[in-house]
């Protein structure tokens, strides 16, 4: 028997008791509250009847008739809906944060953290009433120990510095403002905001590009949510954990810190840049992964002071002249120079 029964009369479809054996469709129903699971059906149900009506797929699937085919077509599908779902920003957001917060688990596997995630954008905070602070990470699963992630794709945000204040406005809705409402929102001790790069204005992505730290205010990672590149939200997450594990002295110099940060966010913007490149550039190659290397590198080593300054308070002066000339940096890259050279030369 049919579990499909049409209402011509109220032009309904009525769907009987039935159940879907399906890993993907389990997967992101519990990943969503019990509250909004129906919703989410109902919608995930009228997307797959676009599908299902769209010419090229019955066209494509009637001259590739295997398995191949049959794959790539349901890929192109899923990325054209993808597409078409977040040109709606509401949408958008709600499924980015999802697919954010799968992307930090997966990322705490496979480092072994003991870190928890938890979606917390639909509830309120320590504030009165407030909800920013998309999602919460616990880090070894220990209250006293978390990192705030909100995200916001809003093509209007701005940077919002503190001079730019105007303490008259009530609105707090800038990179500065929502940062800092993270972390006191949720009581976290370090906050990123993760911005999207189909929405953010072009001053900010021209400004920031990648990734960037304000100083005692919070990180800022763009990411390309459409085709699930949340590769800089994982790095400077990685960073906000080290800070907020650390422990550090209470006669830390903060500024030796900042300056410290700024070098490591400022390589990780080249890093991620000569990333993409790789991808659509693959005559350049060789020289791509130099600067891969050379850039790693020097994070690296950038991160060696930054783990003393957090244990010991600040650089001796040699120190600091140790860490403005680059130390061994170019002899570590060196090493490893020859290693991409004799690869390529294959």
């Amino acid at each position: 028997m049919s579990v499909i029964k049409l209402n011509h009369g109220l032009k309904r479809v009525e769907i009987a008791s039935t159940e879907i054996e399906s890993e993907l469709a389990f997967a992101y129903f519990d990943k969503l509250p019990e509250g909004e699971r129906d919703a989410a059906f109902k919608r995930a149900f009228q997307i797959g009847v676009l599908a299902m009506q769209q010419d090229r797929l019955a066209s494509f699937l009637a001259k590739t008739n295997n398995e191949l085919g049959t794959e790539l077509e349901t890929l192109k599908i899923m990325f054209d809906l993808k597409a078409e779902i977040y040109s709606r920003s509401a949408v958008k957001g709600t499924e980015a944060e999802i697919e954010i917060a799968n992307y930090l688990e997966n990322l705490i596997e496979s480092e072994g953290f003991g870190d928890e995630v938890a979606l917390t954008g639909s509830g309120a905070g320590a504030l009165p009433r407030n909800k920013t602070g998309d999602i919460v990470c616990t880090l070894n699963s220990r209250d006293e120990r978390r990192i705030a992630i909100e995200c916001k794709f809003d093509k209007g945000i701005t940077l919002g510095e503190l001079h730019e204040r105007d303490w008259h406005g009530k609105n707090l809705d800038t990179i500065c403002g929502q940062l800092f409402e993270a972390k006191a929102n949720r009581e976290a001790d370090h906050a990123i905001i993760v911005l999207d790069r189909s929405s953010v204005s072009p001053a900010i992505l021209a400004r920031f590009e990648d990734v960037s730290y304000v100083p005692r205010v919070g990180f800022i990672a763009i990411v390309d949510s459409l085709r699930g590149d949340f590769k800089n939200l994982g790095m400077l997450y990685q960073i906000a954990r080290d800070l907020a594990l650390a422990e550090p002295s209470s006669d830390i110099d903060t500024d030796v810190l900042t300056l410290i940060l700024k070098r490591i966010t400022a390589d990780l913007a080249k890093l991620s840049k000569v990333r993409t490149l790789v991808s659509s550039n693959i005559k350049n190659s060789q020289e791509i992964l130099r600067i891969i290397q050379k850039e790693t590198v020097a994070i690296e080593f950038a991160r060696e002071y930054l783990d003393y300054v957090l244990q010991t308070g600040t650089l001796s002066k040699a120190q600091m002249l140790e860490f403005y000339s680059g130390g061994d940096v170019k002899k570590r890259f060196s090493a490893a120079e020859a290693d991409i050279i004799s690869l390529c030369d294959e």
